[in-house]
């Protein structure tokens, strides 16, 4: 009888958009990426104000809390796209579509 090997705990976070790009849900995967490393992306002011929403035909979406910061994002769309290509390489969005909502709840539901 074989003795069970043992494995190292791997993060959730890590394993998802595997078994999610395993499963054809490609978009899914990439955006739970991207926000993983949203902080990254946006700069820290720029993610506490927003989040990546969903993927759809190359463009991202992004859920912006207050017009304000919907202006401050739109000027820095070259500096986040530049940055999600750098990342991401040939799966990064081409584009970005700007929302107002609140960026921790999906205002569609």
């Amino acid at each position: 009888m074989r003795k069970p090997r043992r494995t190292h705990p791997v993060a959730l976070a890590r394993i998802v958009p595997k078994v999610l790009g395993e499963l054809g849900f490609d978009d899914t995967a990439l955006i739970l990426r991207i926000a993983e490393r949203w902080e990254e992306v946006a700069g820290v002011e720029g993610a506490r104000h927003s989040r990546p929403h969903l993927i759809r035909a190359g463009v991202l979406e992004m859920v912006v809390d207050s017009s304000v910061w919907v202006q401050e994002l739109q000027v820095q769309r070259p500096q986040i796209l530049s940055a999600l290509r750098r990342i991401f390489g040939e799966e990064a969005p081409k584009e970005l579509w700007l929302r107002l909502g609140l960026p921790g709840i999906d205002s569609r539901a």
